[in-house]
């Protein structure tokens, strides 16, 4: 049984990423089944395994899980059809009748520090504040506030993670862009916000 588990896991980990027109950080990770397009991702962030995220740039210490899905082309629903044999590229379906462009990708920005749950899908074009929880199967087609926690489809906010001076507080602190120097010494009171907000004043 325990042969069989890792067996699995094995296989799982071998499929490999596809990463096209993409900078990772070297500190980040990519899991396999995985496909990325277009993507920036800073330092410290993941994405889990079967997620696809196109035109999109992801700030540092993100927390993206499995099977997320971040951007993508949009069908053209302002013209006569959707379909794309009246668009150019190519697609599952090999005959054009026409070759318009289509209105250009809008890029999807996460910022720092945001954790999307499994499942989610996120609308292009749109921006998610720092800090802020996408809970596990919510559809995103709106802008997140910052340290806001939103669930649901179409995904609404539940509540803040922090009250309003906190969170100033952290957005003024700019931690996410610390030395590794600075991460260790601070790492000790993250489990507090209002300690490791007390040590800044120190």
């Amino acid at each position: 049984m325990f042969a069989m588990y890792y067996f699995s896991k094995i296989i799982k980990k071998l499929r490999g990423s596809a990463i096209k027109n993409s900078q990772i950080h070297r500190a980040s990770k990519v899991e396999s089944g995985s496909s990325l397009v277009n993507v920036i991702m800073d330092k410290y962030s993941f994405c889990g395994y079967e997620c696809e995220i196109v035109n999109c740039e992801i700030g540092s210490f993100c927390s993206i899980a499995n099977n997320v899905t971040i951007g993508g082309a949009m069908h053209p629903i302002q013209w006569v059809s959707t379909s794309p044999v009246f668009y150019e590229g190519r697609d599952s379906v090999k005959k054009k009748f026409s070759t318009h462009k289509r209105p250009v990708d809008k890029k999807t920005i996460i910022e720092h520090d945001v954790w999307i749950g499994q499942n989610a899908l996120i609308k292009q074009g749109i921006r998610i504040g720092i800090g802020a929880v996408i809970g596990m199967g919510s559809v995103v087609t709106k802008d997140v506030e910052p340290y806001s926690i939103v669930a649901g489809n179409p995904a609404k906010e539940i509540r803040k993670r922090f009250d309003e001076a906190s969170i100033k507080s952290l957005l003024k602190s700019k931690w996410w862009e610390y030395t590794p120097q600075q991460l260790a010494f601070y790492a000790p009171f993250f489990t507090s916000p209002d300690n490791f907000l007390s040590q800044l004043e120190k």
